[in-house]
């Protein structure tokens, strides 16, 4: 994602810069072809001058207004585009000054504006660099390092560093350090550190063990000494190592020994693991077969055992039902005894209940006989008693008991309405001979 951000912004800036440069270019185009304009008119009037006839001494006048004018038109846009400067993307610059020297401002990709005729811009490449090294003298891929090791040996090495500027300190890399840095600074700081730090190291640890260790102790020193310059390095590397001829043909040897031996080494081991394997298949074996041989005695013990605990637990069982049997047996009996007297009180209890029943509908049946009797007896009282103080109500009980649609009529009985009194006495005798005993056999049948 910075890659592609870094690379539009890149493609931008290189898009800004394209119409400014053109803008700048057309100015400085029309003010010199301005001023080429007013020296050719300033000519022709040199040389109608000189083509004409030749007087005597006389005044010279020449045109100088419209030369002048056409002069000063062109140092306009000449000027301006003279005061406008551009740094390209990836590069940057600083403002150099004929009266006070580099100013410490840093300019970046874009447009700028100086001062024509008093400051110039110097522009420096803030990418990436490569510095590289050969390990041979006529190579062509970077200059020749040659080192020696501990031993007094040369070795040529293959070294790339990448590097860049600080964009920070450009004003410091312009007045003080030689230019071009890439070429008259780096060069010989890589190279001083390598050989300062070879003869420390045999040539087996340079080419082998102790690579690494070298390359980062190198590129340290590197980045140490480059730094108070405004030089940032980034990357060390140490492609390659050439060896002499005569020590690389004797280390070829050395590690053909070395590889034999090793080799040897290795079939040694190799021997000694089958011979281990062997003991310890021969173990296993061993032990397989006293597996084998010891299994079914101990399955046999294994039973034994089982049906020993089984054993001991079946006997707590057996003594656990038997104990639970008798204990249901005692619990039935009891249960059986208990409902035998449970019934046998319930029987009781119902013949009491039975006969105190008895008892009390005897006794209710004789309260009720002499309470009806009572009830009777002091109906036939008041009945007596109304009869004997209205005799009248005889003749209206005897009336209603003839028939329903009778009507009955009071009358007194002093003989003013003399048909009803005659009527009523002549009845009365009758009916009373008729039923003299008719209430009270009603009486005694309601007894």
């Amino acid at each position: 994602m910075r890659k592609l951000e870094a690379h539009n912004m890149v493609r931008d800036s290189g898009d800004k810069e394209a119409p400014v440069i053109v803008l700048k270019y057309l100015l400085e185009f029309f003010g010199f072809a301005m001023l080429a304009a007013a020296v050719v008119l300033v000519a022709m009037d040199l040389g109608k001058l000189y083509r004409g006839p030749q007087p005597e001494l006389r005044t010279v006048h020449l045109e100088w207004r419209l030369p002048g004018r056409l002069g000063l038109l062109g140092l306009i846009p000449l000027l301006a585009g003279l005061s406008i400067a551009v740094v390209p993307a990836g590069m940057a610059g600083v403002r150099v000054s004929q009266i006070s020297g580099t100013l410490p401002e840093t300019l970046y990709p874009g447009l700028h504006l100086v001062i024509p005729l008093v400051q110039s811009m110097e522009t420096y490449d803030l990418r990436d660099q490569i510095y590289e090294t050969a390990v041979l003298p006529d190579s062509k891929k970077g200059e020749w390092l040659k080192v020696q090791t501990k031993e007094g040996l040369e070795l040529g090495l293959a070294v790339t560093v990448r590097f860049r500027l600080d964009p920070h300190r450009l004003a410091y890399v312009h007045a003080n350090l030689p230019q071009p840095v890439e070429k008259e600074l780096v060069p010989p700081v890589v190279a001083t550190a390598f050989r300062d730090l070879t003869p420390r190291y045999l040539v087996r640890e340079l080419f082998a063990t102790k690579r690494e260790e070298i390359r980062r102790e190198a590129a340290t020193a590197i980045a140490q000494k480059l730094a108070p310059d405004a030089v940032i390095v980034k990357e060390v590397m140490l492609r390659d190592i050439q060896l002499p001829s005569e020590y690389a043909k004797g280390l070829e040897g050395v590690l053909l020994k070395e590889q034999e031996n090793e080799k040897l080494g290795v079939e040694l081991d190799v021997k000694q693991k089958e011979v281990r394997e062997a003991e310890l298949e021969a173990e296993a074996q061993e032990a397989r077969d006293v597996k084998a041989a010891e299994a079914p005695a101990q399955v046999t013990v294994l039973q034994a055992k089982a049906q020993s605990d089984a054993m001991q637990y079946t006997l707590p069982l057996k003594q656990k039902q038997i104990e639970q049997t008798r204990l249901e047996s005692a619990a039935r009996k009891e249960a059986t005894v208990q409902q035998a007297e449970a019934q046998a009180e319930a029987k009781v209890i119902d013949g009491k209940a039975e006969l105190q029943r008895r008892k009390l509908m005897n006794e209710a049946d004789l309260d009720r006989v002499q309470l009806l009797s009572k009830a009777d007896a002091d109906k036939m009282h008041l009945e007596g008693v109304a009869l004997k103080e209205n005799p009248l109500l005889i003749q209206k009980i005897i009336a209603e008991k003839l028939s329903d649609k009778v009507q009955i009529m009071m009358v007194p009985s002093d003989g003013k309405f003399f048909f009803a009194n005659d009527v009523l006495k002549g009845a009365m005798p009758a009916a009373v001979a008729a039923e003299p005993q008719e209430p009270v056999r009603g009486q005694s049948g309601s007894h």
